[in-house]
């Protein structure tokens, strides 16, 4: 397969890593030169996108690997125990949806980092642009800047916070690698392959955070490593049959952070608003752009939780006493998305995310 990418692509290095541990072959290409003509097949240009060599296009890495998983079963990244699995979807998700910000973050935000990843961005996706490459490098340098930080939130009010979110993962992941290799057993699950990509090709590569990961997490770091090279190895498939209690702290900072904002973004879209407000552990968030995605996402998590037990939702209850959490299991939804109805994902015609279609 081809897996259109770029190499400090946030979701194309969680992707990457999945194939490799799976030991799927695959190709990678740069869209950008045939963006138009990508875009009639995915709907938008968001990578990493893969064409098939029957000619079948996919898109969002999420549904790609859950596709994935089921064509081929060899080391199973889904525990299967229900609880455990929920547990490791849901940190998918905050990896997915709210460490994107602080990434973005400290990408963007430090002018070291910048000047590097303005540098490989305009090398690798612009090559076919007719401008001089130093203004090629301003441009991406203030677009990314403004589309990702200070349309997102970031200000001199939230920075302290965004960061501290940042420590606050790296605290969480030390806690559960300090009993076993991966997060939730001896070998990769998908909450391991989600957390890649924020920590894989942002924090762990842009010269900023991944000086902060080296000296204060390294065993996060030595993580990386691991879950790159996990596919050299035959490591047993053997997942917890329960979420262990070094899960606390991570999974306190998934419900009071990324629930939060996908329970505020849902109400704004419901209400039809463009933008809306929200307070996170004290800190408050003014105008974040609303993402019809991420109330797709919030439907995916109330989904795979109404699929429990009752048992088995109990036991996620306890895992989850707080009250940001209960937007899991409401009666009511505060929002439709009305996006992959009929459950086509990731071969139906993807919406724009982040509200562009530049590269991470």
């Amino acid at each position: 397969m081809k897996v259109y990418g770029v190499s400090v692509s946030y979701y194309t290095g969680k992707l990457e890593a999945y194939l490799r541990y799976k030991g799927i072959g695959y190709e990678m290409v740069s869209p950008y030169a045939n963006a138009r003509e990508i875009r009639t097949h995915t709907g938008a240009i968001q990578v990493p996108m893969v064409l098939r060599d029957d000619g079948r296009w996919m898109s969002d890495s999420t549904p790609i690997i859950l596709a994935l998983e089921q064509e081929f079963p060899e080391r199973a990244v889904l525990p299967p125990d229900p609880v455990v699995r929920f547990v490791a979807m849901l940190i998918e998700d905050y990896a997915d949806e709210w460490l994107w910000r602080a990434a973005m973050h400290y990408r963007w935000s430090y002018e070291h980092d910048r000047a590097l990843l303005s540098r490989i961005l305009v090398d690798e996706v612009t090559a076919h642009v007719r401008a001089p490459r130093f203004l090629k490098l301003r441009r991406i340098a203030r677009r990314q800047y403004q589309g990702f930080v200070v349309n997102d939130g970031v200000t001199a009010a939230t920075q302290a916070h965004v960061e501290a979110g940042y420590r606050a993962a790296l605290t969480g992941m030390t806690a559960m690698l300090a009993e076993r290799p991966y997060l939730l057993g001896q070998a990769p699950s998908i909450a391991d392959f989600g957390l890649m990509g924020p920590m894989l090709r942002h924090f762990g590569q842009d010269p900023t955070p991944a000086e902060i990961m080296r000296n204060e997490a390294p065993a996060v770091w030595a993580w990386l490593a691991r879950v790159w090279n996990a596919g050299a190895s035959q490591p047993p498939v053997a997942f917890l049959e329960a979420v262990p209690e070094s899960a606390a702290p991570l999974l306190r900072e998934v419900v009071q952070t990324h629930l939060e904002q996908l329970a505020c973004n849902a109400a704004a879209y419901a209400n039809d608003d463009a933008h809306f407000d929200m307070v996170v552990q004290g800190c408050a968030y003014q105008r974040l752009p609303v993402s019809r995605y991420r109330v797709y996402c919030l439907e995916q998590l109330r989904a795979a939780f109404a699929r429990l037990t009752p048992e088995q939702a109990r036991q996620v209850q306890t895992l989850l006493p707080y009250p940001q959490a209960e937007i899991l299991w409401r009666d009511v939804a505060p929002a439709r998305s009305g996006y992959d109805e009929a459950g086509e994902a990731p071969y139906n015609k993807a919406i724009n995310v982040f509200g562009n279609g530049v590269p991470e």
